[in-house]
């Protein structure tokens, strides 16, 4: 995919979208000297919240840092994180995310103070303990609450994942999110848009799913490669009341659906900070019976539902304005960046078998 662009106009609400405001996070390139947090909130136990472990280089825009450790190695690179350590990284692609999740758990905290079931964000990262200070310095730069760090020095991280309960990991390398895969923990890698990313909510979470292979398994994928579209849409016609078997983020989905009940239990329905999307290439006539029926089976539901059948996915998520996209295949990855959307790759099911464009250099100090 083509390198990406870590511009940082990120935000602002939807109503406007011709404006481009300037972010809270924006516009101060050094710290004078670390800041802290000016108001201390209690993490929830891992295995009471919805822990989203993200990378560093995922968190923040660390190209130059990554650029020293492949041409100069892993010294140079220590030496130079070290001396830039009041040096604030600037926001990666899934800086809005985290924002976003950081918004709802205010919502939630002021509704169920007492609650634990709030979004965790814990940074994962394979970086050696000496980049911790600079990674704490730009975490209470921008403000945000993350209060737990894993900082491997190199070592896998599915052990550590597995510990925090994990419900969601994003990373920039594709080689740790399909080990965390293969361990049954949801995982995705984030893409950058490749111009300037889509302004997207403050005060609203809104994620959207691809269907096969990412809420779903890829049983009716594996019919089409095998034998065409044409036996699709009789295989999805003949089985529309069997269920579809679970995929790699359905049960992230449900995370999210759980929360969205507690705020329709004090009324907030329409007024919920967090919205869903199955945006599929699915035809609703067709094969789109089959996938509401299970989700309906399973107790889950998304907001809003997009068959296209089969045309492009970008402009329609260009429209939605996520703040991130999953979807198993490279080519909707790619669509939706080259439109400003933060895209997820979910490599899961039968089209990984097929030839695809390496997503990004392999990266050691993600």
């Amino acid at each position: 995919m083509t390198s990406v662009n870590n511009g940082r106009t990120l935000t602002s609400q939807d109503t406007a979208p011709n404006r481009t405001l300037k972010a809270s996070w924006e516009g101060t390139d050094t710290l004078s000297t670390p800041s802290t947090p000016s108001k201390y909130l209690k993490s929830p136990k891992p295995q009471n919240s919805i822990t989203i472990a993200v990378s560093s280089r995922v968190l923040f825009n660390q190209d130059k840092e990554q650029q020293i450790y492949e041409q100069k190695g892993l010294e140079d690179y220590l030496k130079y994180q070290i001396d830039h350590e009041t040096e604030p990284f600037s926001p990666g692609p899934a800086f809005p995310f985290v924002k976003a999740l950081e918004a709802v758990n205010t919502r939630l905290r002021e509704l169920y103070p007492d609650s634990e079931e709030l979004f965790d964000v814990v940074l994962m990262t394979n970086n050696h303990a000496h980049v911790g200070l600079r990674l704490i310095n730009t975490i209470n730069h921008h403000k945000l609450f993350i209060e737990r760090f894993c900082m491997t020095g190199g070592n896998s991280l599915i052990g550590y994942l597995k510990a925090y309960h994990t419900n969601l990991y994003l990373s920039a390398d594709p080689l740790k999110v399909r080990e965390a895969l293969e361990e049954g923990i949801a995982a995705a890698t984030m893409f950058n848009p490749s111009e300037k990313r889509s302004e997207v909510s403050e005060t609203q979470l809104r994620v959207a799913f691809d269907g096969d292979a990412v809420l779903f398994s890829d049983e009716s994928e594996c019919i089409m490669k095998a034998h065409g579209l044409d036996k699709f849409f009789e295989h999805e016609k003949a089985h529309e009341d069997t269920l579809l078997d679970h995929g790699p983020l359905k049960g992230f989905l449900e995370s999210l659906g759980k929360l969205q009940k507690k705020f329709y239990a004090k009324g907030l329905r329409m007024d919920c900070p967090i919205r869903t999307y199955l945006v599929t290439a699915r035809s609703a006539a067709s094969s789109g019976t089959r996938a509401l029926k299970t989700l309906r089976s399973w107790g889950l539901e998304t907001d809003e539902a997009l068959f296209l059948a089969g045309a492009p996915k970008g402009p329609m998520l260009e429209k939605i304005r996520p703040h991130i996209f999953f979807d198993d295949q490279m080519f909707h990855v790619e669509g939706a960046a080259e439109m400003g959307t933060v895209a997820a790759h979910v490599p899961y099911g039968v089209s990984q078998k097929l030839p695809q464009k390496k997503p990004i250099e392999e990266n050691a100090k993600d």
